[in-house]
């Protein structure tokens, strides 16, 4: 008796002190990576305070050590309403919005005398070690989960540096100042324009570093500190940089801020841009009075001026149908909202992937025409001319990034097929046998929940159901067979094959992953794949197999090894050893209905990082999946596109757009692209893969 009531309590602490030791580890590297955070903006205040100092120091000027003091006072006063008050959102503001404006001052407020000054390189040396951590920090976050991404364009600590820093610079004469606030608003652009991932998001990156660093500064004349400028820079940058990569949000999730937005709203931010594009044009056009060069100014300046009207009225026309198709679909969308009808399926059910496909190419001819009127009128001494510039690069590249991704996720048809066979037993020659009768009733409530989540998760993302098979006794093989070749021979109504197609399979599999079938058979991946090559030999169509079996692992390596089709196997991992005592033994049906909330519910906390899961999800995709398209428009369809959108006058232009743009000038940048894709894919898989078609494949 006393022996085993001492096993009981020994192991009573044994497990408690495992899983306190579980979730210490767990809060030590959150913890660990919000410190380095706090080392960073630590080590940047450090910096700032000395480099202020150092100005006061050589210059004796009693404004700086006022807005040195003042600067420190403000920071204790959001120290106190942070950790008295716990009125966060208001210390972080305050602080915030004074680290941008004592960054910008110590920028500005720059001098030969100080480069003599040890106090000066010590600054110098932590505002690089700053920009290290603070990079770090960023890296480190995402590599340990410890961001939850959320659809946001700017967020409130970089609305509120650059507001600082735009005060700052108010410090200068009015044309300085202006052009530095106007290079603020320019840098706010690209980093939504990074955030949102748009295709030209990075070459616009390079552009802006080449620009204001060798062009924007030396032309304002005067003397900048360009370590706090990189200090400044990287900080914002880091962020919406690093997410173009581990960002998992799909393209309506990115954009959801703009796209959900109210009409007015919307029609008000496209009149603003049409405003923006006339003010850069009349900047352009004080290029003429540049009377040195007159004969090729002015004869340069009349061509691509009036080219780069006519295409931008082309643009504006085109936001503006844009946002005539997405009233459209919200109006269909609220009307459906209590289906959970989701906007981006909306959208691909009224034709906005044809539309945006098109548009493209007319955004991109627009993008063209902006930079060679920049090239032509470019202004070595003019601030207000290059930030003009800078800001109209990112909202055209955003435009073009839109359109671009709509494209390319929109509209794409989908089917699917769901095989059921609720079998946990096996006789020793593979041969699924039938459930002892006392398990027969458990059977059937978490059978029936697995059909009901599978068809959900049809309905939910709008996918054509070609049906739910369910069989206790199990399916033979030319049963199977059957069925899943009819499966794959399906059309959609206009005639074309299906884009997508969805097999679903829950039940018994083998070690070598085979599904176990009725009368011993089994099915292989390899003999599935001929099936696939069989009828889609000659279209370019794309086959998801998603598993919830105990054996799914050596499909989704298999997988990798396919060059010749574009299949992605989603699979679960069970795991072997579970302490009952802190959760249940996983059983089939688990993870299909975590997975079917997590990609049917917007609002859903299942993290599939989370430690100590007992089912993990794996994928794995072909070596091709990243080159997968959809159908493109036919030149039919672009010449219809043009009657209705366009002005007859404007046919010639858009004509040539289109000609140019399918020239393919880009085939070397795309083709190098392709192939970072497919490294990506192959080394560097992501954690949450977006299929375009409204979910996404998942790892753990």
């Amino acid at each position: 008796m006393c022996r085993s009531l001492r096993y009981c309590v020994s192991h009573c602490l044994y497990a408690a002190m495992t899983r306190l030791e579980e979730a210490n580890r767990e809060v030590n590297m959150h913890s660990s990576v919000r410190y380095l955070g706090y080392l960073a903006r630590i080590n940047l205040l450090v910096a700032i305070c000395m480099g202020l100092y150092v100005r006061w120091e050589k210059t004796a000027d009693a404004l700086i050590l006022v807005i040195f003091i003042l600067g420190l006072f403000v920071l204790g006063i959001a120290s106190i309403l942070y950790y008295y008050f716990s009125m966060e959102t208001a210390s972080l503001s305050l602080s915030n919005l004074w680290f941008g404006f004592l960054l910008g001052l110590l920028c500005f407020l720059n001098n030969s005398a100080f480069k003599t000054d040890v106090k000066e390189e010590a600054t110098k040396y932590l505002l690089l070690s700053a920009i290290v951590l603070r990079i770090l920090c960023a890296l480190v976050e995402r590599i340990c989960g410890c961001i939850h991404h959320r659809p946001t364009l700017l967020t409130t600590v970089e609305f509120l540096e650059l507001v600082g820093f735009a005060i700052a610079s108010t410090t200068m004469l009015v044309e300085k100042s202006m052009s530095i606030i106007l290079l603020v608003m320019a840098l706010a652009m690209l980093i939504i324009d990074l955030r949102m991932k748009s295709f030209l998001a990075i070459p616009n990156l390079a552009i802006f570093g080449a620009i204001a660093s060798l062009l924007f500064f030396p032309s304002l004349q005067i003397p900048t500190n360009p370590f706090a400028l990189a200090c400044f820079f990287s900080c914002l940058i880091s962020d919406p940089l690093l997410d173009v990569y581990f960002s998992g949000l799909s393209v309506t999730e990115r954009w959801k801020p703009y796209l959900y937005r109210g009409k007015i709203c919307r029609r008000l931010s496209v009149i603003s841009v049409g405003v923006i594009e006339l003010i850069f044009f009349i900047l352009a056009a004080f290029k003429l009075r540049d009377l040195d060069l007159w004969y090729f100014v002015i004869p340069g300046f009349s061509i691509f001026g009036i080219f780069w009207m006519i295409c931008h009225v082309i643009f504006f026309i085109t936001l503006w149908g844009f946002h005539t198709k997405l009233n459209d679909c919200h109006k269909v969308y609220y009307t459906h909202h209590a289906e959970n009808n989701s906007l981006d399926r909306v959208m691909a059910s009224k034709g906005m992937r044809h539309f945006c496909l098109i548009s493209e190419q007319l955004v991109f001819f627009s993008l063209v025409a902006t930079a060679v009127l920049g090239a032509v009128s470019w202004q070595p001494t003019n601030g207000i001319f290059m930030s003009a510039f800078l800001i109209v690069l990112p909202l055209e590249s955003m435009a073009h990034g839109l359109f671009h991704e709509l494209g390319n996720c929109l509209g794409g048809t989908c089917v699917g097929y769901a095989v059921v066979i609720p079998t946990n037993f096996c006789s020793p020659d593979g041969q699924p046998t039938l459930l002892p009768p006392e398990h027969v009733q458990e059977l059937n409530l978490r059978s029936t929940g697995m059909l009901n989540a599978i068809q959900r998760f049809f309905a939910y993302h709008m996918i054509e159901t070609y049906g739910c098979d369910y069989s206790t006794s199990g399916l033979t093989f030319d049963t199977l067979h059957s069925k899943i070749k009819s499966f794959l021979e399906l059309r959609t109504a206009d005639g074309p094959r299906h884009d997508t197609y969805i097999l679903y399979y829950s039940g018994h599999s083998h070690g070598t992953g085979e599904w176990a079938l009725a009368g011993g058979d089994a099915l292989r991946l390899d003999t599935l794949l001929d099936w696939w090559r069989e009828k889609n030999s000659t279209f370019c169509s794309r086959l998801i197999i998603v598993l919830d079996c105990e054996n799914s692992q050596p499909w989704v390596k298999e997988v990798r090894k396919v060059n010749d089709q574009y299949v992605a196997v989603q699979g679960a991992e069970m795991a072997r050893v579970v302490d009952v005592e802190e959760a249940d033994p996983p059983q089939l049906g688990d993870f299909t209905r975590q997975w079917v909330e997590y990609n049917c519910n917007p609002d859903s906390n299942i993290s599939w990082s989370e430690k100590g899961r007992t089912v993990k999800a794996v994928y794995g995709v072909s070596k091709h999946w990243s080159d997968y398209t959809l159908h493109l428009p036919t030149g039919s369809d672009v010449a219809k596109h043009w009657m209705i959108y366009f002005p007859r006058i404007t046919y010639p232009l858009v004509h040539l757009a289109n000609w140019f743009c399918g020239l393919n000038l880009f085939w070397v940048c795309k083709a190098c692209f392709r192939c970072l894709k497919r490294l990506k894919m192959s080394w560097f898989l992501p954690t949450v893969l977006d299929t375009g078609q409204g979910f996404k494949l998942v790892k753990s």
